[in-house]
């Protein structure tokens, strides 16, 4: 009953078809191709320019950003100015030795940067860094 050779049956076929794979990786392929460069999306910030280096990070820090509209961001999400500190004592407090960093637009007011350099402080975190642009060298 099973394959024989020559009477014009065929035998059984030990092979993967892959061709459904090769479909299937495909359209996955597209549709990565198609949201990437959705997920690179964030807060846009026009950074003031300053002469320091870079400092080399090994972990993620926390940071917190004013955009140019004035909306503070702790990390992505959006909170309101009078939740900041509440939302920065929530953390633990191994993470508040760590050091936070503010980002802060520069045609945000002054009066806003400092205010939210005070709420961090008031949250318990001692050490408090600032995101700059390096400027560019001017030759003359």
């Amino acid at each position: 009953m099973g394959p024989t050779g020559g009477r014009g049956r065929r035998g059984l076929v030990a092979e993967i078809n892959v061709t459904p794979l090769v479909d299937v990786m495909l359209v996955l392929l597209i549709i990565f191709m198609v949201t990437a460069p959705m997920m690179t999306q964030g807060i846009h910030v026009e950074l003031p320019r300053t002469t320091s280096k870079a400092l080399r990070q090994h972990e993620e820090p926390l940071v917190v950003t004013i955009d140019g509209k004035g909306e503070i961001y702790l990390g992505k999400v959006r909170v309101r100015e009078s939740l900041l500190v509440q939302q920065l004592a929530k953390l633990p407090a191994e993470r508040k030795k760590e050091s936070i960093y503010l980002r802060a637009d520069r045609k945000v007011p002054y009066g806003l940067v400092v205010s939210t350099m005070a709420a961090i402080k008031r949250a318990g975190f001692t050490r408090l860094g600032m995101i700059t642009q390096p400027s560019e060298k001017r030759d003359g």
